[in-house]
């Protein structure tokens, strides 16, 4: 699993954030009377003690003992998640203590759960006890069936759903207080946890029964809280890249083209040893499977697939991520597209924001999507033929908006459409270099601010003056990231 979006009515996206805690906090504890003080510190104890093993009386008998304790545990909690390791429950430590999330207590990296416990067997066996009346129970199954598969396809591991006698692993949905000393909290808190390999209990997974389950991108996909579960049952414990799946806050990412990443792989791996995989000849070693890696923020070789300017911030697209750069906030944020845009692909090319109308366009292959702010407007994907482009142009690179024109990078050549026309200029496209000289490769990404075209290439940005039409500074592309 990875960051997560609330999934409650209002949308959080545009709240200040101030406000969006207030509304968290309010939302997950409504209780009388209490201050926000009050409730600041429920949300830390509650947290602490069930992820980080803070003993239960540090906030009451012992608070005036213990602060020491309680800042190292937030310290490590911050720690995990990437965040300032300010030993205090600031802003972004309680918005992250809101995120749905999986039951199981934090470690680190793709983590083995402690003392490494492992299946003997590599063919292993489960049955689902209890069904959700939310989903038939084929649905169920199916789902079930595909977050084994993830495993058993990069791993020895084998699964086998069996009806009757004793089984390895046992599924249920269940809510409140089931017997295994971890109740669940109602909807959108825990959403599952599992039990490390063993006898008994061991290798179980339980779902809060409480939470909407489903198929798709509303509210819990099934599959993408099974699979992680699964990692548990198996002996892995979480991990803190925020892509793997074994990270423990929720996010939905499209079941039918799902790649585990390779964070998870080297994990299972670790236990179990390589996939059976397939050979290419009788002599040959089999392939291994591969996955996609979460892009590394202050990487010096780190390249941008789009970026766009948004009512003041800046998003920096790579794969299924992007930045988001607001100038008044010091940190910048790593989000999921899917987080904020579920129905958008993995993988953007191009994106520019016209200024003008208030709307960012966002280009993937030969269709492209608006946004109003933070919403996909309706009667999208459109075809990038609306903008006249030939039926050889299939896909674009780059793309930036300035004084009602649209300028569109594809390859070495640079097309410039009339906005206010609505059509292709006369006599492009031309050379990206006779239009922008110093501009002598292709384009990633580009963006403008205070008449400056930033063209990004490689790991690499050129800032080209428009009004000197020269290029004025060169320099590594993640400086853009805050990254020394």
């Amino acid at each position: 699993m990875a960051a997560f979006a609330d999934k409650a009515t209002l949308d959080l996206r545009k709240l200040p954030l101030l406000l969006l805690l207030c509304v968290q906090l309010s939302h997950t504890f409504p209780v009388r009377g209490e201050s926000p003080e009050e409730k600041s510190t429920r949300v830390v104890q509650d947290y602490l003690e069930k992820f980080y093993q803070l003993p239960r009386n540090r906030f009451q008998s012992e608070r005036k003992n213990s602060t020491s304790v309680i800042m190292e545990k937030l310290r490590e909690m911050q720690r995990f998640f990437g965040l300032n390791e300010t030993g205090k429950p600031n802003q972004e430590t309680l918005e992250m203590m809101q995120k749905p999330r999986c039951g199981v207590p934090d470690s680190g990296d793709f983590m083995l759960t402690p003392g490494n416990p492992k299946w003997k067997q590599t063919n292993l066996t489960y049955r689902i006890i209890k069904y959700t009346p939310q989903l038939s129970e084929a649905n169920v199954e199916t789902a079930i069936q595909k977050a084994f598969q993830v495993w058993s396809n990069v791993s020895p591991l084998t699964f086998t759903k069996v009806s009757q006698g004793e089984v390895d692993i046992r599924i249920s949905f269940v809510q409140g207080d089931h017997g295994d000393n971890s109740p669940f909290d109602g909807p959108n808190g825990i959403l599952a946890h599992a039990f490390q390999p063993g006898q008994g209990i061991g290798g179980d997974v339980h779902f809060d029964a409480e939470e909407t389950w489903t198929e798709n991108s509303s509210n819990y996909n099934l599959f993408l809280v099974a699979a992680h579960e699964v990692g548990h049952s198996l002996g892995l414990s979480h991990s803190t890249d925020p892509g793997a799946l074994m990270y423990p806050n929720y996010v939905f990412h499209d079941p039918s083209t799902y790649t585990l990443p390779q964070d998870d792989i080297n994990g299972i791996q670790t236990i179990y040893g390589k996939s059976v995989g397939r050979t290419l000849s009788p002599s040959s070693n089999p392939v291994q499977p591969t996955g996609p890696s979460t892009p590394t923020t202050c990487d010096p070789r780190l390249t941008f697939d789009a970026i766009a300017t948004l009512r003041g911030e800046i998003l920096f697209f790579k794969d299924k991520y992007f930045w988001r750069r607001h100038p008044q906030l010091p940190r910048v944020e790593l989000n999921f597209i899917s987080l904020f845009w579920p129905s958008l692909p993995d993988g953007i090319q191009a994106a520019y924001e016209d200024v003008d109308k208030d709307l960012v366009f966002l280009f993937k292959g030969s269709q492209y999507w608006a946004l109003s702010g933070y919403d996909i407007k309706q009667g999208y994907p459109k075809d990038i033929s609306d903008y006249s482009f030939p039926s050889s142009v299939q896909a674009i690179d780059a793309a930036v908006y300035y004084r009602r024109k649209t300028y569109f990078f594809v390859n070495d050549q640079v097309w410039r459409y009339d906005n206010q026309r609505q059509s292709m200029e006369p006599g492009y496209p031309k050379s990206i270099a006779s239009i922008f000289p110093g501009i002598e490769s292709t384009v990633d990404a580009v963006f403008q601010q205070n008449h400056v075209f930033l063209f990004f290439s490689g790991p690499r940005y050129y800032a080209f003056d428009l009004g000197a039409h020269e290029v004025i500074r060169v320099g590594r592309s993640n400086r853009w990231l805050n990254c020394r």
